[in-house]
């Protein structure tokens, strides 16, 4: 019998059924934002789920029609004014991130509708991440001011080529059938055989990674990428997307959009062109560093770059992006600096500059110390 963990917590649900736990992101009319409730108790279930012998296979899904569409920016936006804002949050999702990277468990995402930034960070590293025709993903951070976090600094520099670029700078969005092809999923389920999906899985009662594959291929299709699949331009991609700097990406892109037949390079121009020049640069720099560093490297810089642009260390581009696009909504901010080669080389030092050791993001050493560090037992508590 089903026994629901958090039942009066309805932003996160936690089922126990049998050996297999599922966690259900129930904020449909929101689009399952992650809220400072929601990462708490993501945090709680599954390092309790990990701790438990009879939890074996773990199952995450969004309800309503999207699986998540990231951070709640209405939570940062309110929080602008304070010393530290969003300390707590921010420090807890990244240890999250950390952990649901190196999960002891077999876990699987279900992933309907769409899946952005940081509601991403709940699907990609997952076992088995499987997806649907409505499955829709994106990294669109420099649209609002804000930078590529929650691993994916990491994730997108790992991508053949230099697709993460293109997906970091420009938030082009990627299909279902897309993610599978790109390594970014594992499965491609049609919409109509999820329910059926579940069922089994539940059924199944193991975290057997075999048989849990073997159900999820049983209900598989092969994927076939559409001809006009941003997937099939990856030589224009990795051409423009090598260059040394922002500013010499958009120039290349630009060239190449005047070339017949490269149409489908405009609309990915003109929001580069729409974003915050000083997150274009924040992204390409972080993604590029990505390459040449570890997970946990990854995530503890995030960390910096995130608190640093929340304390406007540079800009206060980030509230300005997240009032034009959800606050009044006019999809019009104003931009400081308001062109690329006015961004400051040197505050863009301080953004990446490392923190006092202590104050660092404290990635767990070992797994005998695999859920220590948590916010908590950090120095931040008492300043």
């Amino acid at each position: 019998m089903a026994q629901v963990v958090n039942p009066d917590e309805e932003v996160v649900l936690g089922e126990e059924i049998g050996h297999v736990r599922m966690i259900t992101l129930n904020q449909p009319r929101r689009l399952n934002v992650i809220s400072f409730d929601v990462v708490a108790l993501l945090c709680k279930l599954l390092e309790k789920w990990e701790k438990d012998d009879d939890a074996e296979l773990i199952l995450i899904k969004g309800s309503g029609r999207a699986f998540s569409a990231g951070g709640d920016l209405k939570m940062f936006y309110d929080e602008r004014a304070s010393k530290d804002p969003n300390l707590e949050v921010v420090y807890r999702m990244y240890w999250l991130c950390y952990h649901i990277h190196t999960y002891k468990k077999t876990q699987v995402a279900l992933v309907h509708g769409i899946s952005m930034g940081g509601g991403a960070s709940l699907m990609v590293p997952m076992k088995f991440s499987v997806v649907t025709e409505k499955t829709v993903f994106a990294t669109p951070e420099a649209s609002i001011g804000f930078h590529t976090d929650c691993g994916f600094s990491y994730i997108l520099s790992h991508l053949p080529g230099h697709l993460g670029e293109f997906l970091g700078l420009t938030g082009a969005r990627l299909n279902g059938q897309e993610l599978v092809a790109q390594g970014l999923a594992t499965h491609f389920v049609p919409s109509e055989k999820f329910p059926e999906l579940q069922s089994r899985l539940i059924s199944l009662n193991s975290g057997d990674a075999n048989a849990v594959k073997s159900v999820i291929e049983e209900l598989s299709v092969n994927i076939q990428l559409d001809e006009k699949s941003i997937l099939n331009k990856k030589s224009i991609i990795n051409e423009c997307f090598s260059k040394g700097s922002v500013e010499e990406i958009i120039a290349s892109f630009e060239a190449e959009s005047r070339k017949e037949g490269n149409e489908w390079i405009v609309p990915f121009l003109k929001g580069l062109k729409r974003s915050s020049p000083t997150a274009l640069k924040i992204t390409l720099q972080s993604i590029r560093e990505g390459r040449k560093q570890t997970l946990s490297e990854c995530l503890r810089k995030e960390f910096r770059i995130t608190m640093n642009i929340l304390r406007t260390v540079i800009s206060g581009d980030v509230y300005e992006g997240i009032r034009a696009v959800t606050i009044d909504k006019g999809n019009a901010p104003k931009w400081e600096p308001e062109t690329l080669e006015n961004v400051d080389a040197e505050k863009m030092k301080l953004v990446f500059q490392p923190f006092e050791q202590d104050l660092e993001l404290n990635i767990p050493k070992g797994d005998d110390f695999r859920w220590q560090g948590k916010y908590e037992d950090s120095p931040y508590v008492s300043h």
